[in-house]
């Protein structure tokens, strides 16, 4: 498949039909990873791209003593470690500097907040930001909630004036539990209203995961499969090769379950199962997902091992490298029981799916890196052919793949050329840089700007949230009160065997990746 396009229509898109206010950008946490590697570089895009306004600001908000051309050069230089195809020299460069700022936060006299008030009101009028605000807390979660409620204290959560917009995004997780996530969804509401609020996963931001929607609702061919009289199962796969790197601290207080199912996989689960919103409006994309949420079964904790697998890396050698085992990560409990590998086996009761087992799976040091939905069709009847011939049907698979290589596949039967009938399953492929002739912009410039241009569509709602707390909630329970073991896999592998054992219990096998 070939089809060559002289523009990007994402960008043209932006560029004609939305325009992005006047605003300053604030983010704190300006010094940390999350905004050196994704947040900034994104933004460079984004004004490289002409997507910005010309009134247009980015504040940098730490705990770091610098001057603004001090945090300038320590912008570029991440920027050019982040692996940008973009220059950081030159006018291109000296272009985009020009709207970067840096307030710290003095921790020692505790007027940081103080000072990012008096900053952005000095540069508000010289850049006609006209009162528009947006936070990005790029920031450790323990701290949400208290610099949400500060930045109520002192006034800038609304725009006096009334003619400004204020927005805060919030990065996962979002709470460590259920009762937890409500707790933060409350203080956070009593500074901010729900729709000032954007709750970001970065998942929702790639091509794919977007184009589920267009897939399902622009082809008449798609959407009368998908449902329980059709599909047999589906997979979803959110694999990574690498292990848990510098992030110890974080992740053996979090593990796979929090970090990726309670939101990532659910979120594209939803995406998957969802009935056809009356418009592309956000609360009408959000409303059917939480309808999914709400049918999604919630398992008894006493039920947990029937449904649920944790697995821990063990050490071993990985494409000719020795790696560690988790618990000899650096920060790591030398006896954590933290899952870094979790599959599980939903159901969603509504009309559509019910009966369709949905095996999800996530992990980290597994085979590679690859993240797929995998819709497998029911068999046709083996009834042509003859009998040796009927064996060689295989189940029709829709498979869209997120990364590395986004795209969608199709798995079909098709006569092996000859004079008898063997039969052989093909693929057909669709990828996305092959057909339009470039890649698709990263998840975090989509993201940044939508929540500049206040389309909340791709960010959770607090209702949502809370859903699918709800979900794992009980899993978590579970493995506290049943003391379920975390089963040893080796680096490399797709998980520990019980994973395959789960899936395998009613004759169904994880799909090759």
């Amino acid at each position: 498949m070939s089809l060559q396009l002289d523009i990007n229509p994402l960008r043209e898109g932006l560029t004609r039909e939305r325009v992005v206010d006047p605003c300053i950008f604030v983010v704190f946490g300006g010094t940390g990873d999350l905004a050196h590697k994704k947040l900034l570089p994104a933004l460079y895009h984004l004004s490289r791209a002409d997507l910005l306004p010309r009134g247009f600001a980015i504040v940098g908000y730490a705990s770091e003593h610098l001057n603004d051309d001090q945090y300038k050069e320590g912008v570029r230089q991440a920027i050019s470690s982040a692996g940008s195809f973009l220059p950081t020299t030159g006018k291109v460069w000296d272009d985009f500097a020009a709207h970067i700022y840096y307030v710290s936060r003095s921790d020692d006299d505790g007027t940081g907040l103080q000072h990012l008030k008096a900053r952005l009101a000095e540069l508000d009028p010289r850049i006609g930001a006209e009162g528009n605000y947006l936070y990005y807390l790029a920031i450790p979660p323990s701290a949400f909630a208290q610099t949400a409620q500060e930045l109520g204290k002192m006034g800038l959560a609304a725009d006096e004036s009334g003619k400004g917009w204020r927005r805060l995004v919030i990065e996962k997780p979002f709470g460590t539990d259920l009762q937890s996530a409500r707790d933060l969804n409350n203080i956070l509401l009593r500074s901010f209203t729900e729709d000032q609020i954007y709750r970001i996963d970065h998942y929702l931001g790639k091509e794919t995961v977007q184009n589920i929607l267009v897939f399902r609702f622009a082809n008449k061919f798609i959407e009368p499969l998908l449902n329980s009289r059709y599909v047999d199962s589906v997979q979803i796969t959110v694999a990574e090769s690498i292990g848990i790197e510098s992030r110890g601290a974080f992740y053996d207080r979090t593990g796979a379950l929090r970090d990726i199912v309670q939101n990532h996989v659910l979120q594209i689960l939803s995406l998957v199962c969802m009935e056809a919103p009356v418009s592309l409006d956000a609360d009408a994309v959000r409303d059917e997902k939480m309808k999914v949420f709400a049918a999604l079964r919630r398992m008894e904790p006493q039920q947990v091992d029937e449904f649920v697998v944790r697995g821990q890396y063990s050490g071993g050698s990985l494409l000719g490298e020795t790696v560690s085992a988790y618990r000899s990560e650096q920060d790591v409990d030398p006896q954590s029981t933290t899952e870094t590998f979790v599959a599980a086996k939903f159901f969603v009761d509504n009309w559509r799916w019910a009966g369709v087992p949905f095996y999800v799976r996530t992990g980290k040091r597994l085979a590679k890196r690859v993240s797929e939905i995998g819709i497998q069709l029911k068999s046709v009847p083996r009834v042509l052919f003859g009998k040796t011939h009927r064996e060689e049907i295989t189940p029709n698979v829709i498979a869209l793949n997120i990364q590395p290589d986004e795209g969608i596949s199709t798995l079909f039967q098709a006569k092996v050329p000859g004079l008898d009938y063997r039969i052989r399953p093909v693929k057909m492929n669709f990828l996305y840089e092959q057909a339009f002739g470039e890649s698709a912009p990263d998840a975090y410039e989509r993201l940044l700007m939508d929540a500049m241009l206040g389309d909340a569509g791709l960010f959770s709602r607090a209702d949502a949230l809370e859903a699918t707390w709800e979900v794992v909630q009980p899993i978590l329970d579970g493995w506290r009160m049943k003391q379920t073991p975390v089963y040893p896999y080796l680096p490399g592998s797709w998980g520990p065997r019980e994973s395959a054992e789960l899936i395998g219990r009613e004759g169904r096998a994880w799909r090759r990746l």
